[in-house]
Parts: structure tokens; sequence; C-alpha cells
């Protein structure tokens, strides 16, 4: 065996841990991105403990083979990055609000799909995901409602014991 066909093996291996150690791996179009638009998107996704980076796309293709998904064949063509994400939404909202804070972006980076929980995803499911907000936004909103009929049962009270008889 040829020693490049051996660093090819390792790096789909390498590939296929990175899959299997995501909850969403979102794979995206970059095309004529400057460098210092490229750093400046890593450090966002390094922020959000995601991992934005670039294969080629055959030994994206061979990983994902590998792992029995073959749905992402059509979405493995021409410059594609792969951001690797802790959780389902972070890496989709960090493209999104990219997006949205530079709009030189908007044609430069596009989202082609994504791998979440172990099911395709299509662009428009991207799309999706970014709008939903993160866990820990979620959580402080159910606190929210939870706390709000206990807070308005106190201040019922308050008033009552208030009140002059």
């Amino acid at each position: 065996m040829s020693a490049n066909f051996e660093a090819k093996k390792a790096v789909v291996e390498e590939i296929k841990e990175k899959i299997g150690a995501s909850k969403a791996v979102v794979l995206t179009k970059y095309d004529r991105l400057t460098v210092a638009e490229v750093t400046a998107l890593r450090n966002k996704f390094r922020d959000a403990s995601c991992e934005y980076k670039v294969y080629k796309n055959t030994l994206v293709r061979k990983a994902f083979n590998e792992l029995g998904v073959s749905e992402f064949d059509n979405d493995l063509n021409g410059t594609t990055a792969f951001v690797f994400c802790p959780d389902e939404t972070s890496g989709c909202s960090i493209l999104a609000k990219a997006v949205k804070e530079n709009p030189a972006l908007e044609e430069k980076l596009v989202p082609k799909s994504a791998y979440v929980g172990g099911a395709y995803v299509d662009a428009a499911g991207v799309k999706r995901l970014a709008a939903i907000p993160s866990r820990e936004v979620l959580l402080a909103k159910m606190v929210g409602c939870l706390k709000a009929p206990i807070a308005n049962l106190v201040y019922t009270l308050n008033a009552i014991a208030g009140q002059k008889s």
C-alpha cells in the first residue's frame, strides 16, 4: 500500500470520528471567501465549540458511505466546508448570523445540507434549524414560563394581605 493511500485512509477515519462525535454536521458552499472572512468565521465557530474544516469531497463521501449514509452524494460537489457541531442548531445559527451581519457573504456562504441526529437535512431544513434558539435560550424561556404563575400568585397574595379591612 502506498503512503498516500494510507494517509487518505487515516483522514477518512478522522472524518468518521468527527461525524460520530458531533450532534450535527453542516455542509456549506464557501466560494470566493477572503482569508479575513474565513478567519472571522472560524473564530465564531470556535467560540461556540464548533469546528469549521475543509476536506476533499471524495474523502467525506467515502466516510459517509462507510457509515451507511448515501444522501450526501449530490451535495459533495464543488467547494464544500464542513462544520462539526456539539449541538443541533449552533452551526446553522452561526452561518445565518454571519450572513445577516455581512450581506456580502450571502452568495459566498450558502448552506447545502446537514447531518443532524443521524438524518439528512436539506438546505431549507438548515435554514429552519438556524431559526431555533439555542438550548440555553429555550431553557431560560421554559424557566420564565414556570416562574410566571408562581410570581403572579405571590403578587396576588401580597395585594390581598396589604388590603385594609
